[in-house]
């Protein structure tokens, strides 16, 4: 019985398809170096789309509807949230990774976990936890990301974590010089796949874009402000050239949605010119490559790092976002040093792991897991 009388596809049939429309640099999952613990291969989804949909039904993604982004979660209603955000990276990652011929499932599971392990109260979180643990192997969320999908979820019975493929995990280590493989003895190499790549690039695009609509939103950026930068007045030109009548509310919303086409497109084509001036064969080609091939053109590049410095100037460490965050940071200081003095204090999964992994990893696991909102409840409730 074929696929056409059956009406739905078997696992094979889907390799089969990805074998003979991707580009032969693609990551095929097909070809997936595997779990780390064997299961059975499924009936009908692919192996990247079996680990997109255990991230998608993690409780750590869950828990991201309830994370700040930049603006502290519960303060404006359409204000992003951790959760958002991944899911705008998610969408980003599809487009690019489609125009380019790669894997969309791959790369779309990896730009739904890259925030995984992040901690509450966004960057000022992130930084305020990291000095918590300055003396106890610090804090990065993009490996808490890590262990999260490979020790603290414990939704299946013969193993912890979420038994990811190497591919997915491969792509949370994005900040790593050099990646360890698979096996022993095997080469080592400098680069992920091309849908590593592209989640780390489509996660730029989106913050960079998505901080200022909401920075626009909150009111604390002036016109004459964002006409200052380059990424923000091009946009603002080529919307006014279109549509000449547009005014706001609307106009930043047309800006926003230009300045993500002129980055997604730049990405394409330049990405595209360096997988073909790099003459890659196979996913393992990529990885052989001394620096990544999804990448900006130089100019945008130059006017992202601006665009970076004026953020930081002007948003994150704007006053009505900076006092309030440093607020929230206060209490995580506050609530993690309570555990450490009492760590009987902790949930029951947590304390089941104090003697494996230690007093401080345990909280500081505990403690990055917590939405904004519990963490600001465990305050009150230790302050008592």
């Amino acid at each position: 019985m074929t696929a056409e009388t059956r009406h739905w596809r078997t696992r094979e049939e889907m390799e089969k398809v990805e074998q003979q429309t991707l580009a032969p640099f693609a990551q095929k999952s097909g070809e997936s170096r595997g779990r780390e613990h064997p299961e059975s291969s499924h009936s009908y989804r692919t192996e990247f789309q079996r680990d997109r949909a255990r991230i998608i039904h993690s409780r750590a993604f869950r828990r991201l509807e309830y994370k700040t982004q930049v603006f502290l979660n519960g303060t404006g209603d359409h204000l992003r949230t951790r959760l958002t955000h991944s899911i705008e990276v998610a969408s980003i990652s599809r487009t690019i990774a489609r125009a380019l011929g790669l894997n969309e499932d791959l790369a779309e599971a990896i730009a739904l976990a890259h925030d995984l392990g992040h901690s509450p109260f966004g960057h000022s979180g992130e930084e305020m936890l990291a000095e918590c643990m300055r003396d106890h192997g610090g804090f990065d969320h993009n490996k808490q990301s890590q262990r999260v999908v490979e020790l603290l979820e414990n939704a299946y019975p013969n193993f912890p974590g979420l038994n990811l493929t190497f591919e997915v995990r491969e792509g949370l280590k994005k900040h790593q010089a050099f990646y360890d493989p698979p096996v022993a003895g095997e080469e080592k190499y400098r680069c992920p796949s091309l849908e590593a790549q592209i989640a780390n690039l489509a996660d730029e695009i989106t913050y960079y874009s998505h901080d200022l609509d909401d920075a626009v939103d909150f009111e604390i950026l002036s016109a004459q402000q964002l006409e200052e930068n380059s990424v923000w007045r091009k946009s603002h030109g080529a919307v006014i050239a279109r549509y000449p009548e547009a005014r706001e509310p609307e106009l930043h919303k047309f800006i926003i949605r230009d300045i993500i086409d002129v980055q997604v497109r730049d990405a394409v084509a330049s990405s595209g010119q360096a997988i073909a001036a790099a003459v890659v064969e196979s996913a393992d080609d990529v990885r052989r490559q001394s620096s990544p091939l999804i990448r900006y053109s130089d100019e945008l590049l130059e006017a992202n790092r601006a665009l970076r410095k004026f953020l930081y100037q002007n948003v994150y460490y704007h006053p009505r976002v900076a006092e309030v965050n440093a607020n929230a940071c206060e209490m995580l200081r506050c609530v993690f040093e309570a555990y450490v003095e009492d760590p009987s204090q902790l949930g029951e999964g947590a304390t089941r792991r104090l003697e494996s992994e230690g007093m401080y990893r345990t909280v500081c696991d505990y403690i990055a897991g917590m939405t904004d909102r519990y963490l600001i409840e465990e305050y009150h409730r230790l302050a008592q």
